[in-house]
């Protein structure tokens, strides 16, 4: 299966889609509901740009993109003691603000990987 850039491109544009609930009885627009228009201030906006600029196009870079992104949130654990979960610490990845874009940059270096240079990408996953 041949993945293009462009198709890369949409896949990260879809992942940024926010769908909000609408109240009922705010459903009907009034220009005091068009004036409520919460301000988001995106610190990292800028670095998230970054990420999705980086253009996989060289095999040594794909490998080490694979190497240092995990497949897997590295955090999750169970807690045993004497044979018995004690507890279960969930996947913390999520709350990072910037998994998405390691995500989809690994994505992107094991199509590259598996398009362009032909490898077997099964020790990466």
């Amino acid at each position: 299966m041949s993945v293009s850039n462009d198709t890369i491109k949409y896949l990260a544009v879809a992942s940024w889609v926010e769908v909000q609930e609408i109240d009922s009885d705010k459903s009907i627009a009034t220009p005091a509901n068009q004036t409520q228009k919460r301000f988001r201030l995106d610190l990292l906006y800028p670095l998230r740009q970054w990420i999705n600029q980086i253009d996989v196009r060289q095999s040594k870079l794909a490998h080490s993109v694979c190497r240092l992104i995990p497949p897997q949130c590295p955090f999750e654990r169970d807690i045993n003691l004497f044979g018995r979960t004690l507890f279960h610490i969930p996947p913390l990845c999520k709350l990072n603000p910037l998994y998405e874009e390691l995500v989809m940059l690994r994505f992107r270096a094991l199509c590259y990987l598996a398009d362009e240079c032909g490898e077997d990408i099964t020790q990466y996953c």
